[in-house]
C-alpha cells in the first residue's frame, strides 16, 4: 500500500541529522532558521468558495509585516518553506515546492504562488498520510535547518489512511515539530457533517492527537472568514519560535 511506502519514507527521516545533511556528503546545503511545510486540508468538506478564501488567507499572511519580521528575526534571517495539499489516503501533492524566504519580496511571491495554484483534490481526510508525505519532503530538502516544522491546517478528523499516532511518532523520532490550525467549519458539506463533530471539539482533537514536538501548539480559526488572521498569528509564532 502506498501509505506504507510513505510511512517508511517518513521513518527514514528519523536517521541522525549528520546522515541526512547534504553538506556531510560534500554537497552544498543552504543554512536556514526553519524548514517549514505548510500542509493544507482540501478534503470534500471544504467547498470551492471556502477553498478560495483559504488561498487568499495564505496570500495575505505572507504580505503581513509581522510575518516578514519573524522571517528576518532569526540567526540567519531566512527560512525554507513549501506548500502541500492533502485529502484522503494517497492524495498528497506538493503545490509550491521549496523556496527560501529572506525578504518581503520573497514572502509575497510565495503567497502569490499559493493563491494562484488550482485545487488538488476533494475527498476524505487523511491527516496521517499528509504528515508522512510532509516528513518525506523535509527529508529531501537541501537545507541545514535549526528547526523543522510541519504546519497542519484542516477542518476535520483523520478518517482515512493509517492512525495518526504512527505518523506523529515518526515525526517525533525525526525531531520534527507538528503544529496545527483547527479550522472550525460549522456547515461542512452534506453527508460529511457527522464526521466533523468530535467530543470536546476539533481544537481539542488536534491538540490531543495531531500536534507534537518541543514547543508545539494548536490554534483555532472560527470559520473560514477568520482564517487569514489565524494563519498570520500561527506563522509569526512558529517562524519566530526559539
Amino acid at each position: 500500500m502506498r501509505w506504507l511506502v510513505l510511512l517508511l519514507a517518513g521513518l527514514a527521516a528519523a536517521v541522525p541529522a549528520a546522515a541526512q545533511n547534504p553538506s556531510v556528503a560534500g554537497l552544498p546545503a543552504e543554512k536556514v532558521d526553519v524548514a517549514l511545510v505548510l500542509l493544507s486540508d482540501v478534503s470534500g468538506s471544504i467547498n470551492d468558495g471556502e477553498f478560495h478564501l483559504e488561498k487568499r488567507g495564505y496570500r495575505a499572511a505572507f504580505t503581513d509585516p509581522g510575518v516578514i519580521a519573524a522571517i528576518r528575526s532569526g540567526v540567519r534571517g531566512r527560512i525554507a518553506v513549501a506548500y502541500m495539499e492533502f485529502a484522503g489516503a494517497e492524495q498528497q501533492r506538493v503545490v509550491v515546492g521549496w523556496r527560501v524566504l529572506a525578504s518581503g519580496h520573497d514572502a509575497r511571491a510565495f503567497g502569490a504562488a499559493i493563491a494562484a495554484a488550482p485545487r488538488s483534490f476533494a475527498g476524505r481526510t487523511s491527516i496521517s498520510d499528509g504528515i508522512v508525505a510532509a516528513l518525506a519532503l523535509l527529508r529531501q530538502a537541501p537545507f541545514q535547518a535549526q528547526r523543522r516544522v510541519i504546519d497542519v491546517c484542516g477542518d476535520g478528523v483523520n478518517n482515512s489512511g493509517p492512525r495518526i499516532a504512527l505518523a506523529r511518532a515518526a515525526a517525533a523520532r525525526a525531531g520534527v515539530v507538528i503544529n496545527a490550525l483547527a479550522l472550525i467549519n460549522k456547515w461542512p458539506q452534506g453527508y460529511l457533517y457527522g464526521a466533523y463533530q468530535v467530543p470536546g471539539g476539533l481544537t481539542k482533537y488536534v491538540s490531543d492527537q495531531v500536534i507534537g514536538g518541543r514547543g508545539s501548539f494548536a490554534l483555532e480559526a472560527d470559520g473560514v472568514a477568520s482564517f487569514a488572521d489565524a494563519i498570520r498569528r500561527k506563522l509569526r509564532q512558529e517562524i519566530a519560535s526559539r
